[in-house]
């Protein structure tokens, strides 16, 4: 996975700025082409990669890099005196490689982008839950490209049900030094996340469901996937569940039937449970049948603060 990581989020996008800043297509048109299939490229991956690793600036360094590029050529190329369609082999190759790159770029583009729209479920609006520090998005959306929790919506996997309810979860990681979410590519020890020790506060005024605090928070990249909650809250607000998942161990503070009031303190971010490095889960659904799983009850939208976050998205945490 980390060498994948590398190939397509920094190797690739270096290429493909490499190869328009020094080997740009001498022809209007065949520029053109180059310029916009490797934009369009850098775009989509820019939404559809997840950020948090390597650095969630990256993106934006990408695309400064390529208006540099492009303002480059302008300045410098001497179109009038050139044709402008290409004339030799390797314009027409560099041209149909820049369609490519333009097809795959503007497909996964407009998916990702429509992965913005809310669904069509009912939306539970929430406060942002954090305490102080910065937040990004690693899951959240409204299709699988971009959320991969909407995986478990297919019903013909039996393996699905019982966790249902998380189909339109957020999955959030911490920003750390230089916009890092840890110190280091992926350090074993959990406190070398940003996230890790984070203050969680009741985000709505409830009741507490459930409420577990003893589990362990495992070196990074274990994980319990038979306790996948780990450590965690279930709050009922105004007839839906929230449930705050992979909790830091001895760090909840509260207890089934406590009645909370937003901002309420409720523990702290962890890595237990199914996470294989710490992270905060959090979802909206409702109450699940009688005798059923306790997260497998119907999903809903969740708003943050009033916005419907997906992947990349940043969250500024605050003093409650």
């Amino acid at each position: 996975m980390m060498i994948l990581i590398v190939a397509v989020q920094i190797a690739l996008p270096l290429a493909l700025l490499l190869w328009l800043a020094l080997l740009p297509t001498r022809n209007p048109l065949g520029f053109l082409f180059q310029a916009f299939g490797i934009g369009a490229f850098l775009f989509s991956l820019a939404r559809v990669a997840q950020w948090a690793l390597p650095a969630w600036w990256l993106p934006g360094l990408y695309g400064a890099l390529w208006v540099a590029a492009v303002v480059v050529f302008a300045v410098r190329n001497e179109s009038s005196a050139r044709s402008l369609i290409p004339r030799r082999d390797r314009g027409w190759v560099t041209t149909l490689v820049s369609i490519c790159l333009l097809a795959i770029g503007s497909w996964y583009g407009a998916l990702a982008l429509d992965g913005q729209s809310l669904p069509s479920v009912p939306v539970i609006d929430i406060a942002n839950p954090f305490g102080p520090g910065q937040y990004i998005v690693g899951h959240g959306g409204s299709n699988p490209l971009v959320n991969g929790h909407m995986r478990t919506l297919d019903k013909t996997v039996a393996r699905f049900r019982p966790w249902r309810g998380q189909s339109y979860a957020v999955d959030f990681s911490g920003i750390g030094s230089w916009g890092l979410r840890a110190s280091g590519w992926r350090p074993a020890n959990p406190s070398a996340y940003a996230i890790f020790g984070a203050q969680l506060h009741a985000p709505c005024n409830g009741e507490v469901i459930a409420a577990e605090g003893s589990m362990p928070d495992f070196r990074v990249p274990e994980e319990d996937l038979v306790n996948r909650l780990g450590n965690h809250v279930i709050l009922r607000c105004d007839g839906a569940y929230i449930v705050l998942a992979h909790m830091r161990q001895s760090s909840v503070s509260v207890a089934p039937s406590a009645i909370l009031t937003t901002g309420d303190l409720m523990g702290e971010v962890g890595n237990s449970g199914a996470s294989t490095e710490p992270h905060l889960h959090i979802h909206a659904q409702r109450p699940p049948l009688e005798g059923q799983p306790p997260i497998s009850g119907d999903p809903l939208a969740l708003r943050i603060d009033g916005r419907f976050l997906v992947r990349n998205d940043r969250l500024l945490g605050q003093k409650w």
